[in-house]
């Protein structure tokens, strides 16, 4: 991507927030922070890769650009104190609209200039591979490039390139400890919440895109770790109880095999017992019939003897 192309688009992401502040109603004050905090970021990082590398090598390789580029400076000045002072306001102030809305004018003709102006004499005197060249280098000055804007400091080399590399630094360090913070503290409240069976808190995290990224992330991070922990915990306790079932089930199945077993004996051993008394006494019953019909036979046998003996 060439130089030109690269900040277009920046003017193009720019303009787009601009149109969402406008479409906001007075009550949308979270919106508008967010929305303002995020116009801070692009506007800082646009302004500090155009004052580091784009103008100075503007300035030294095309004709007849002084006086634009002096004059952008003198805008850059100007709405990094504008952002600077938005930076910290609250947007229920009743001046924080106005101020925003002064912020987009000024940079809407800043480029309306640079683009009709200021880029026609760039393309028309670098060429192609010059251009891809410069744009890769601000492509890649970006990832460094203050978040938050710095009106005090140096707009031009080579001051401009220390201090704006020393307070991308510093700007970022920054904006990644507040995400942390505000990342830490949102994921205790939805672990309180978890534990004492409230709603998640609804709330968003302030400061730069950068900053609101990071606190996400660390929520989600967080949130993610508790639950698969709870599911993890969950899956134990289903298994133990699942296997207190099965131990249950199968001693109940021992139990009751037992008892049938014991059941089947003891009948076996009553049928068994009813049996032998059965037959006892029906040898008993025959012996007793067999000793009575000999005594009979005896007796009659003894009659008769004594009878013939008579006579």
């Amino acid at each position: 991507m060439d130089a030109i192309t690269l900040l277009k688009k920046d003017h193009e992401t720019v303009e787009k927030l601009f149109k969402r502040f406008e479409k906001t109603g007075d009550g949308a004050l979270v919106e508008r922070r967010k929305i303002v905090d995020q116009i801070i970021e692009e506007l800082s990082v646009h302004a500090a890769i155009e004052e580091q590398l784009f103008y100075p090598v503007t300035r030294a390789t095309v004709d007849e650009v002084d006086d634009v580029i002096l004059e952008s400076l003198e805008e850059h000045h100007v709405v990094k104190w504008l952002l600077s002072e938005l930076e910290t306001m609250d947007p229920a102030d009743e001046r924080f609209k106005a101020k925003t809305t002064v912020l987009m004018e000024n940079v809407r003709h800043h480029v309306e200039e640079e683009e009709d102006e200021y880029f026609p004499k760039v393309r028309a005197q670098l060429g192609r591979n010059d251009l891809n060249d410069l744009g890769d280098a601000m492509a890649e000055a970006k990832k460094s490039a203050p978040t938050h804007p710095h009106p005090t400091a140096p707009d031009t080399p080579p001051g401009n390139i220390v201090a704006g590399n020393a307070a991308g630094v510093v700007d970022r360090f920054t904006d990644t400890v507040s995400g942390l913070a505000q990342g830490g503290v949102s994921a205790a409240q939805d672990l309180i919440a978890r534990f004492t069976g409230r709603a998640k808190p609804r709330t968003s995290p302030t400061g730069s895109p950068t900053a609101r990224k990071t606190a996400a992330k660390v929520r989600s991070s967080v949130s993610d770790a508790t639950d698969k922990a709870a599911r993890t915990g969950k899956a134990t306790v289903t298994s133990a109880t699942k296997g207190a079932k099965s131990s249950a089930a199968a001693a109940k199945g021992a139990s009751t095999s037992t008892q049938r077993t014991a059941k089947a004996g003891a009948k076996r051993s009553t049928t068994t017992a009813t049996n032998a008394a059965k037959k006892t006494a029906k040898t008993a019953k025959a012996g007793a019939k067999r000793t009575a019909t000999t005594v009979t036979n005896a007796t009659k046998n003894t009659s008769a003897t004594a009878k013939r003996a008579a006579s």
